[in-house]
Parts: structure tokens; C-alpha cells; sequence
């Protein structure tokens, strides 16, 4: 609201925390030294394992999406693409050797594997919406270095992200 007739908006009357703590009565505030309970603590640490778990998921996403993949083709010809309980998975390795370890853990290192390289980020911004249903990314498939990038929000296209129901 502009009422000092200067189009300069009037200064939010607001309180700092700072003053709330000191008008706190002095025997409710709380000790430093006071104990936190079990709960409380056990919540916390978990929210903290949880933070710490996105965070790094994040990196590893970001250096998904600028690295360059081996993405095998099919017999037509297609990107090679594996379905799971209704989610289409596009199956990605990060180098010859991985894709190699999965031939082999198929029974399949005997027949040519045909791949091209593509871009991470592509394949979850350009190749995931192309799919039929919802899609994602499995890289390095059957390893234990192996990774899952799903249609969810922040990750593909929100045109194309399975709705979590607010659990973001």
C-alpha cells in the first residue's frame, strides 16, 4: 500500500526473533544444556540422513545428464528399452565394459551389440517423453554401480513425471 504520497511502500512493522527471545520469561526459555528427547533426536538425525541423501543424489544426477552414454539398439534399430511394472526403463551404460557385463550376465556377450553414445540429459529431456507411458533412465542395468533415474518431477519433464502426490 502506497500512503506517504512518495510511491514508497511503508516499512512492514515486523518483530525480530531476537526480541522475542528477550522478552522469553526467564524460567520457560530454553537451556542450552537442556536434553533433547529420543524422538526428537532420532527425527532429526533421520531428517538429516534424508537431506544428505538428496543432496547426493542430486550430484549424481547432474553429472548424469552431462556425461554421454552407451545406449544399445534393438533389432529395429530402436534405443534398447526394458518394461517394469509399468514403467518403461531405457537401458544406459556408462562405458563399453558395463554394457559388456551385462551381455555377459544376459548369455548374450556372443551377438554384436549394436549402441549409440547419447547425452544424459537428453535421454530424460528428449527420449523419456517419447515413450509410451511413463519412462525413465536405468543405468549400468545389473550392476552394482547400477542407478535409476524415474519419471518423477526434477528428474524428467514434469509433462511426463509420475504424480507423487505432494511427497516432493
Amino acid at each position: 500500500m502506497f500512503d506517504n504520497g512518495d510511491e514508497i511502500a511503508e516499512p512492514s512493522a515486523r518483530r525480530s526473533k531476537l526480541a522475542d527471545l528477550a522478552d522469553w520469561p526467564a524460567d520457560e526459555a530454553p537451556s542450552p544444556e537442556a536434553p533433547v528427547s529420543a524422538a526428537a533426536a532420532t527425527v532429526d538425525a533421520e531428517a538429516d540422513r534424508l537431506r544428505a541423501a538428496r543432496r547426493e543424489f542430486a550430484v549424481l544426477l547432474g553429472e548424469f545428464r552431462r556425461t554421454a552414454v552407451l545406449v544399445p539398439l534393438d533389432e529395429a534399430g530402436d534405443l534398447w528399452s526394458a518394461d517394469l511394472n509399468g514403467v518403461r526403463w531405457i537401458c544406459a551404460f556408462s562405458d563399453e565394459e558395463a554394457l559388456a557385463r551385462f551381455a555377459l550376465a544376459r548369455g548374450e556377450s556372443g551377438r554384436e551389440w549394436t549402441y549409440r553414445t547419447v547425452l544424459g540429459a537428453r535421454l530424460l529431456d528428449v527420449m523419456v517423453p517419447m515413450l509410451p507411458g511413463p519412462g525413465g533412465v536405468a543405468l549400468d542395468t545389473g550392476s552394482t554401480d547400477g542407478m535409476l533415474f524415474p519419471p518423477v518431477a526434477g528428474i524428467v519433464p514434469d509433462a511426463v513425471a509420475v504424480d507423487l502426490g505432494g511427497t516432493r
